[in-house]
């Protein structure tokens, strides 16, 4: 079965983000109906047959898989602070001053500071998860990609989290008739 013109707009806009609704309403059909047309036309085989190559092609043409994807989303979830700074020992001088105010000397003494490590000597696939990199007013700041996201979307890959809620079991229901019964006193 061949697509008609609209049928064609409509799967070449489902492809640019995967939603049918909003396919089918810059496809042009209403917008009253685009939920039912989009979700129709998406369990019509050769549409899907279409949708399908096209994103087959895609794929081939921009080379991203669904192992580049995981790859990804794997370095980002699994990237450290201490992949990008680190926390190192320093000596600092305190000057030593008379009971006048004047310096007569320094004195040492060690603090903590953050030591952001050279990009270069950053792994590329620890880079990866760095999202941006500036100066800020209290020096210089690394901003990682969404941890907790990355984490989260591949735990959704491998099945780890389960949104929908199964209750089973029986329930019994027990008809108690009080009419009838013969404990009338009364009567």
């Amino acid at each position: 079965m061949k697509l008609t013109p609209k049928q064609k707009i409509f799967c070449d806009e489902y492809l640019v983000d995967l939603n049918a609704t909003q396919a089918a309403i810059r496809a042009g059909y209403s917008e009253r109906t685009a939920k039912e047309v989009g979700y129709e036309n998406l369990t019509k085989p050769h549409i899907q047959k279409y949708i399908d190559e096209r994103m087959k092609n895609r794929q081939q043409r921009t080379e991203i898989t669904q192992d580049k994807v995981l790859q990804e989303l794997a370095r980002v979830a699994f990237a450290r602070g201490t992949d990008f700074a680190k926390v190192a020992l320093r000596i600092g001088y305190r000057d030593i001053v008379d009971k006048e105010g004047k310096v007569i000397g320094q004195q040492p003494f060690e603090y903590q500071a953050v030591e952001i490590i050279n990009t270069d000597d950053i792994p590329e696939d620890k880079r990866a998860a760095i999202a941006s990199i500036k100066q800020g007013t209290n020096g210089i700041e690394v901003k990682p990609y969404d941890k907790v996201k990355a984490l989260e979307l591949l735990g959704r890959h491998l099945g780890m989290f389960n949104d929908k809620v199964e209750l089973a079991g029986e329930m019994g229901v027990k008809i108690i008739d009080d009419i009838g019964s013969g404990d009338d006193e009364g009567s």
